[in-house]
């Protein structure tokens, strides 16, 4: 089997994942070192994760879910005292998974965390320069690792070039999750397949823009921004996934809290 079989192989393998766990490491821009794990299920589109970055809420813990189009958050990002008594504050309406459009978490998590990482994983199939780099093993399981380069062209050409309309969405999913990444340029991934032909890990690195200005005094304008090189490892692969709200009367709402301070 060629390195683009085999990729081409996990890619419709990782179609059919209806949850996942997962753990993700490594750097992102403007968050430092981040470490996850996270539960997802596709339908309905519900998540849960557990979140350290070094660069925000000063290195602590963060717990945050979306259940039912709202956000739950708990941890060092909420103010106790603004909570008034509560462990979390919700915030709707909020989107987690979709694309740069449609995500939504309020700036609690960076954008890279918004996507969807089956999504994710399936980008590889755009390039053109895929190779096998050799055999690893994963969590003490053997793989195989591929690496490429992957750009917006190429995925512009993967999905014109889409066998069938569920793969041109799927496609098109990857495309946007690519332009909400904010990647300046190249993506280079790296890709682990298990001998049962499906993904075990994949690893994103690209140089990133972000902006400046934007004000009445400093016209807006894009710049270079830190490297990204993060890494998500499959855990759990449709396994039974449960993430729910918490309870009620432990959790404040953003919307009604922002009600009180423009009152007080």
């Amino acid at each position: 089997m060629t390195p683009v079989q085999a990729v081409a192989k996990a890619v419709a393998g990782s179609e059919r994942i209806t949850s996942l766990r997962y753990r993700v490491t490594g750097s992102v821009p403007e968050w430092g070192r981040v470490k996850a794990e996270a539960s997802m299920h596709t339908a309905p589109m519900t998540m849960g994760m557990k979140l350290t970055a070094t660069g925000r809420y000063g290195g602590g813990p963060l717990e945050i879910r979306f259940v039912d189009g709202a956000m739950y958050v708990h941890g060092d990002a909420a103010d106790s005292g603004m909570l008034k008594g509560a462990s979390w504050f919700s915030a709707e309406p909020a989107a987690w998974g979709r694309d740069l459009f449609d995500n939504n978490s309020y700036g609690v998590l960076p954008c890279q965390l918004e996507g969807n990482p089956v999504v994710q994983s399936a980008m590889l199939i755009a390039s053109k320069d895929v190779r096998r780099v050799g055999t690893e093993t994963v969590d003490g399981v053997p793989a195989t690792h591929y690496r490429g380069t992957v750009t917006s062209e190429g995925l512009h050409a993967a999905r014109d070039a889409a066998p069938d309309k569920a793969a041109r969405e799927r496609r098109i999913d990857s495309l946007a999750q690519f332009s909400g990444m904010r990647l300046d340029g190249t993506l280079t991934m790296d890709l682990w397949v298990g001998d049962d032909n499906r993904t075990k890990r994949f690893r994103m690195r690209s140089d990133t823009y972000t902006s400046k200005g934007g004000t009445a005094d400093q016209p807006l304008e894009i710049i270079d921004g830190e490297p990204l090189d993060m890494t998500v490892t499959f855990l759990d692969v449709n396994e039974p996934v449960t993430v729910e709200a918490p309870p009620a009367d432990d959790t404040a709402d953003l919307g009604d809290l922002a009600d009180e301070l423009r009152t007080d």
